[in-house]
């Protein structure tokens, strides 16, 4: 790799242990992936911050590199946590997870990232534009600012996206090569969908199909962030899909000049819906996996009145929280039995451990992740029917 003289002064330890730890962890990644250089990027996004999935040995890592009085240089966001900081006793979280929860988070916040605790940035204005390079490491988001936004990622994993935040630069290699974003397989959707929990399904489907490659998809008539947001989180969760094209709908479309095509139908769809559900009988209504929109919150505000089932947990950045609060949608939700919650998710959260055996969800990502991380069985329907 060749190096500029600041990157070397890095490397070299001029700039401090921490600099130092974080620039060799990036020139060791740019080696295996055969970069030539580095890149300036312009934001990041860190994952691996519940203590669910991180453990006393990630805890450990962040605090000590706190330690060393790391500091980020570019805007950094912090993805959900393991438990809402405010709310967790009420919630029923173990006292022993949320102690450790919140070194985590307070070693996070000491080295100046952004207290987001969001998987869904875009939901609060950090959009970076078509072209602009960015380090980001949460799977749906890396989807979203790759495809919706067109900004350039990979998906960074914990400690690579420390040590791009901590130095400011991230290896030149995969989705940031122009070349690496062209799409070899053509998706043609031959059914109306229209429900976010299909645009999940169909993600369900078509990662598992693809498994790693760029699909572009034609015959998508309702591609919307909300929409898409599904389809993209699904797609990375069952086929680490990091970068996808809507005819029609994402900024950019690259399709190879010879490709592959895949025919969906109908009938696929219901395939997929039958395989993803494991019960009939949800303890829990969750919404929120990637966290949800002001909108989405909205409507549950507005079906949760009519409805029958009141124990629904809606997750949701703190921002967009505070703004249901303006709106009036987080009185409705909480005096009807539910709740607004901020900082987490239900996959990130010790579901189990607090008691829950069957979550009902409209998410593709919820329903790939949760019977694994937190041996769930899965309803799998829309907020709508869920909710009757």
């Amino acid at each position: 790799m060749e190096l500029t003289d600041e990157e070397m002064r890095m490397l070299n330890g001029e700039q401090g242990e921490a600099v130092q730890q974080a620039m060799e962890i990036l020139v060791a990644l740019g080696k295996i992936y055969k970069a030539e250089k580095m890149i300036p990027v312009s934001s990041v996004q860190v994952a691996g911050v519940s203590y669910k999935t991180m453990g006393d040995a990630g805890m450990e890592y962040v605090e000590d590199l706190a330690k060393l009085g790391a500091k980020v240089r570019v805007p950094t966001y912090i993805n959900p946590a393991g438990m809402d900081r405010n709310r967790w006793k009420e919630c029923g979280v173990p006292e022993d997870f949320a102690k450790k929860q919140i070194r985590i988070m307070d070693a996070y916040e000491s080295m100046d990232m952004k207290p987001t605790y969001s998987c869904a940035p875009y939901h609060i204005g950090i959009r970076p534009s078509v072209g602009e390079h960015i380090a980001w490491s949460e799977s749906n988001a890396v989807s979203f600012a790759n495809s919706v936004l067109g900004a350039r990622t990979n998906r960074e994993g914990g400690p690579s996206a420390l040590a791009a935040a901590i130095t400011g630069k991230t290896p030149c290699y995969g989705l940031h090569l122009e070349e690496n974003r062209i799409s070899t397989t053509l998706v043609k959707v031959h059914t109306d969908i229209s429900t976010r929990f299909k645009f999940g399904a169909l993600g369900a489907l078509v990662g598992k199909m693809v498994k790693g490659k760029i699909p572009s998809f034609e015959g998508l008539k309702n591609a919307n962030d909300v929409t898409m947001k599904y389809l993209g989180a699904a797609m990375a969760a069952s086929g680490s899909v990091a970068l996808y094209y809507v005819k029609g709908g994402t900024p950019e479309f690259k399709l190879a000049d010879h490709y592959e095509t895949i025919e969906v139908d109908e009938k696929m769809i219901e395939d997929a819906i039958k395989e993803i559900n494991t019960s009939e009988n949800p303890e829990l209504l969750t919404i929120g996996c990637p966290h949800a929109s002001l909108e989405e919150i909205k409507e549950i505000s507005d079906m949760i009145q009519q409805s029958k089932i009141k124990k629904v947990w809606v997750f949701t950045a703190r921002e967009i929280l505070e703004q249901t609060k303006e709106k009036g949608y987080f009185k409705i939700i909480e005096d009807a039995g539910g709740k607004v919650l901020a900082d987490t998710c239900m996959v990130v959260s010790p579901l189990y451990e607090m008691g829950y055996r069957c979550v009902g969800v409209n998410s593709g990502k919820a329903a790939k992740y949760l019977p694994s991380f937190n041996k769930q069985k899965i309803k799998y329907n829309s907020m709508e029917n869920l909710m009757k």
